[in-house]
């Protein structure tokens, strides 16, 4: 049985400030989670959140990873920075990351080998938009991406990963794949990484559901067979929503 894994992804939002309170205001809702919580975390917050939750069952993680040890990376931040920092897990390959700065399925594959060097857990995200969706290529769209951010990997670093399944038309729009259009894509993709590697890893690797999980669909989502936690945007910003979604991957 694959452990559940909620985890939230703040993007460019909260202060130190914010972080602090939401952090203090989440906790005692989440600390008896069998589920695994992870805060991913702007940068600047990485140090703060890493303290308040020290020896509490929440994670915490970053929104990108350098695809580089060191060097002249300027605005890049390293692996080895961030694990220094506390930081377990990273999101790499969003979809916004996709857009507007131009990460590609080779980016991706680089950014996830950092993070395997370095113990950080790559959480690898995949997703068609609205124009595939329509034309029936979500499957192969998938299948592109996860051949591309494993590329090179090996079996035993695969099963160390994450994959988060978040179709880019239902991101921050409300809109939500069905539940069971979710898992299918799921299972699709659970069979791509089969192919590339071995049934072992396909049933050790966790996929998320990331696309508009709310504290109101949450219960139904995880429910789903193949669907192992979510990948939280805008209901991880008010502790008592991701609290509830926390509450529902422990059912």
């Amino acid at each position: 049985m694959r452990t559940k894994l909620i985890a939230g992804n703040w993007k460019m939002n909260k202060t130190q400030a914010d972080a602090k309170a939401l952090v203090k205001e989440l906790l005692p809702m989440v600390k008896k989670s069998t589920a695994t919580v992870v805060l991913c975390v702007p940068y600047l917050s990485i140090d703060t959140v890493s303290k308040l939750t020290k020896g509490s069952v929440v994670k915490v993680g970053s929104q990108n990873i350098a695809w580089a040890d060191s060097g002249a990376f300027t605005g890049e931040i390293s692996a080895a920075m961030q694990k220094e920092c506390g930081v377990e897990y990273a999101v790499i390959g969003h979809s916004e990351r996709r857009q507007y700065f131009g990460e590609t399925d080779e980016t991706v594959c680089k950014r996830t080998v950092q993070a395997l060097k370095n113990g950080i857990t790559p959480i690898v995200c995949v997703g068609e938009s609205e124009q595939q969706k329509e034309a029936g290529q979500t499957n192969d769209v998938c299948s592109t991406q996860i051949q591309g951010a494993f590329a090179g990997i090996e079996a035993r670093d695969a099963a160390k990963c994450i994959v988060a399944y978040e179709p880019i038309w239902a991101i921050g729009t409300g809109k939500t794949a069905t539940a069971e259009d979710a898992n299918d894509t799921i299972v699709c993709i659970r069979a791509e990484i089969e192919k590339l590697y071995d049934k072992e890893t396909a049933q050790k690797i966790l996929i998320l559901y990331g696309g508009s999980m709310n504290a109101k669909n949450a219960e139904e989502l995880l429910s789903k067979s193949d669907i192992d936690g979510g990948l939280i945007g805008g209901a991880s910003l008010k502790a008592e929503d991701f609290a509830q979604i926390v509450t529902a991957a422990n059912k």
